[in-house]
């Protein structure tokens, strides 16, 4: 029998605004976004329901008052559906499905419908979950992101991917959507801790590796001042960042994953892993750290990459202020198999196809390998592992 074949091709735009004070009355970003004034078409007062990070919301005194406020200011072209809704944010938003359906339940009842907006102010799992729920509500209602940590403005908030987590595994539930807009509000990390305001340099880094040496040379000339958490060296890193992961997306060819590779999850593998076995006690910046220089001393202990070039790489990471051990590298299951090694297959069965892992041939020179010899990975962790030992036995001896 016949067969009818035809090649389709979908154009998005994905827009990056970057402001201070986005819901401040006199500023127009998000109302220029959720109003757009297109030539001849009719101006409509456009229904938005506001998910706000239940944490961000206690931090920010105000926050839900100055958010309300705005659509008030704004009553001709907006209508705030409902008063600001607080959820909780963290790894824990992404480990029940019924969070996806609270916010589903939401849509319905206010009717939102695929012309009309979904708002989430958090930092990334509360938009990974709220981004799930708005791409499959009505097969997609227009979402739009205000990442409010480093790690989401830089990377997953910029990004085109949302998911959840289910049978014990990272994002196992979920769809790539790219969202209507990410507005990037720098003021909004003001009150995090140091921890999660260095959580994102860690991705700075990896798309460094990857894809622009000078970058990564500028992110090492500057790197007191980003482990002072300095505001200009902090918002050009993350401009910089998502810059690259947006040109990634929009032409690496491969926006959606169909294929088996996924160059900007260099140093995931392990990451992902090391998450789950520490029941997300380490979270994901800090555990992409260790998953870098995992395969940075991989690829060392290979010959495939230089030592030092792969000094340069965990000298940069311990400079702004990550551990690139954690124990958690060490458990083993009942047969004595390093159990962070099942995370090779847990992320080859995650992209399907064959493994494909993102090693560094050079810094800025990602290339792609199919396979991981497990005796160098326990060798690498076993390097990393006695470097950490020397250094706490350094700092004793000083101490």
């Amino acid at each position: 029998m016949p067969i009818i074949e035809r090649t389709i091709t979908v154009q998005w735009r994905h827009q990056v605004h970057f402001t201070e004070g986005v819901f401040g009355a006199d500023n127009m970003v998000l109302l220029s976004v959720l109003c757009p004034d297109e030539p001849g078409s009719k101006a409509r007062r456009a229904k938005v329901l506001v998910v706000v990070d239940e944490a961000l919301a206690q931090a920010e005194a105000g926050l839900i008052s100055r958010i309300s406020a705005y659509f008030s200011i704004h009553a001709d072209r907006l209508e705030l559906v409902c008063p600001p809704v607080t959820l909780i944010g963290g790894e824990a938003v992404k480990n029940a499905y019924f969070r996806v359906s609270e916010i589903h339940a939401l849509i319905d009842r206010y009717h939102i419908d695929r012309h009309n907006y979904v708002v989430v102010v958090g930092g990334g799992a509360l938009l990974d979950m709220v981004g799930l729920a708005a791409a499959t509500a009505h097969r997609g209602v227009r979402l739009i992101r205000v990442p409010t940590t480093t790690l989401a403005q830089d990377d997953s908030g910029v990004g085109v991917k949302n998911g959840i987590n289910a049978f014990g595994k990272k994002n196992f539930i979920g769809t790539f959507a790219p969202p209507f807009a990410v507005i990037n509000d720098f003021s909004l990390l003001a009150t995090l801790s140091p921890r999660d305001k260095r959580a994102g340099f860690v991705e700075a880094v990896k798309v460094a590796c990857i894809r622009d040496a000078a970058f990564f040379d500028w992110i090492e000339q500057h790197a007191a001042e980003l482990a002072a958490f300095a505001p200009e060296p902090t918002q050009r890193l993350i401009h910089r960042s998502a810059e690259l992961h947006l040109n990634h997306i929009a032409t690496g060819g491969d926006p959606f994953e169909m294929g088996s590779a996924r160059p900007l999850d260099f140093g995931h593998w392990a990451a992902h892993k090391l998450e789950q076995l520490s029941e997300y006690r380490l979270r994901h910046g800090e555990a992409v750290a260790i998953g870098i220089a995992l395969d940075v001393t991989y690829a060392r202990l290979r010959g495939m990459l230089s030592a030092a070039s792969a000094g340069r790489i965990l000298e940069l990471l311990e400079r702004l202020g990550f551990e690139l051990f954690a124990s958690e590298l060490l458990h083993t299951d009942e047969q004595g198999q390093l159990l962070v090694v099942a995370g090779l297959e847990e992320f080859r069965e995650h992209l399907g196809g064959e493994l494909t892992i993102t090693l560094l041939r050079e810094i800025g020179e990602g290339v792609e390998v199919h396979e991981m010899d497990a005796v160098i990975v326990a060798r690498a962790i076993d390097t990393l592992r006695a470097a950490h030992a020397g250094r706490i036995s350094s700092l004793r001896a000083t101490a």
